[in-house]
């Protein structure tokens, strides 16, 4: 199953990516994680993440259970793609430009069969976007 959300945000590339580069930001936009606790490599293609994950229960999924994110994509500026090891998707975010001093972001969740709908994960891409806007929209009134 795929499933795709894109949304316009208030902020540049460079300034997106600022917030992306930092791994721990990733629970403050991603609804499904409580907290990251990154390896030493940071942003980097193969690095394991340790999330504690929050937000809504799925069938398959417990509140404060723990996993491993693997980031399998990094190209600054442009693209960041994880694989989440216990809940079996592969998310990928696309950054491009759009109006002066705006960014579009894209993402896609890609599951295997019904684990999608089972571990709700259907409504996240839509809802990790807002976050991720609302994030851009409090920096650009800084």
């Amino acid at each position: 199953m795929r499933i795709e959300a894109q949304t316009e945000l208030v902020a540049t590339r460079p300034d997106v990516w600022a917030l992306l580069a930092e791994p721990e930001h990733l629970a403050d936009w991603w609804p499904a994680y409580a907290s990251i606790r990154p390896d030493r490599r940071g942003v980097t293609e193969g690095a394991r993440w340790h999330v504690v994950r929050g937000g809504s229960i799925g069938l398959l999924r417990r509140p404060e259970s723990v996993g491993t994110v693997v980031i399998t994509a990094v190209e600054p500026e442009r693209r960041l793609a994880w694989h989440d090891v216990e809940q079996r998707f592969k998310a990928e975010l696309l950054l491009e430009p759009a109006a002066e001093g705006m960014t579009r972001a894209s993402l896609t969740i890609e599951s295997r069969g019904l684990r999608a709908v089972l571990e709700g994960l259907r409504p996240l891409p839509r809802r990790a976007l807002a976050r991720l806007h609302a994030l851009c929209q409090t920096a650009a009134t800084l």
